[in-house]
């Protein structure tokens, strides 16, 4: 006879979590691991089809796992997909504001054109203030929850020619502290997490292709982590289970960087 499951303080059944751009990379990782703890995922993607490829993947595991189509830089739909979350689950105890885009055009800031700089700050900072701003009632209304923003180690230490994802990810971190400070009133801790270069499906056709200049910015990148290599997303999707869980439960205004130890300030053969 087998022995009854022990509980965990990294278990999250029963709770209900909201994922943006959940269908790929970070965030589907994160749906993962967030079901293999109990959690029942809402998949939010602008790539409606790609959402619900990944819902089915989950619901094999949580039957009610579900998938909406949603835009985090149009008010409209963001309104709509919270909206279609509530009708569905009644609650959201958990939101990760994963939804994020990078900067085209490396360039020096005097070059970087308007419409690419409010085309990254739609998504990277106008988008989590207005899906957070959507769902923070709900959570007060329920007694609390956890918000777990998807920063960058570049929002803590800025890099060169990226000034609009730099800017983005930077007002992440202070906007993730300003919400803690707001919230935790109401039982909602508000926390970050800062992942360092990450291998997803895009990084990986970018930085590792068989194309030579590729090749050597993927050498200089990696010379300044000094684990030799970038992060998975299930390792980044490991900080989000501890942020919201009831490990984290004294945890709010926090920057949890995960890097491989990029931002520890290591100079390779100083």
């Amino acid at each position: 006879m087998s022995e009854p499951r022990r509980e965990s303080p990294f278990d999250l059944i029963g709770k209900i979590a909201l994922v943006t751009w959940g269908a790929q990379g970070i965030g589907q990782a994160i749906g993962r691991a967030f079901v293999d703890r109990g959690a029942v995922v809402m998949v939010s993607d602008i790539d409606e089809a790609s959402a619900a490829r990944t819902a089915a993947e989950l619901a094999q595991r949580e039957p009610r796992c579900r998938s909406v189509a949603l835009d985090v830089a149009t008010e409209a739909s963001v309104a709509s997909g919270v909206r279609s979350t509530i009708e569905q689950f009644g609650r959201v105890d958990i939101l990760v504001n994963n939804a994020g885009i990078g900067t085209y055009d490396r360039v020096t800031i005097e070059r970087v054109r308007y419409d690419e700089w409010r085309r990254l700050l739609a998504v990277d900072l106008d988008g989590l203030f207005l899906v957070s701003r959507q769902v923070i009632p709900h959570m007060i209304k329920g007694g609390g929850g956890r918000i777990i923003n998807i920063a960058s180690v570049l929002g803590l230490v800025p890099a060169r020619l990226q000034s609009p994802y730099v800017a983005a990810k930077g007002a992440v971190v202070n906007l993730t502290r300003s919400m803690a400070i707001e919230l935790a009133p109401h039982g909602i801790l508000v926390n970050a997490i800062a992942p360092g270069s990450t291998l997803t499906q895009a990084t990986r056709q970018l930085f590792y292709s068989q194309d030579g200049i590729q090749a050597q910015k993927v050498q200089s990148m990696l010379s300044h982590i000094p684990m030799g290599r970038p992060g998975e997303p299930e390792e980044i999707a490991m900080g989000a289970v501890f942020l919201a869980s009831p490990a984290a439960s004294y945890v709010t205004g926090a920057v949890l960087t995960i890097d491989g130890g990029w931002t520890a300030g290591y100079l390779r053969d100083f």
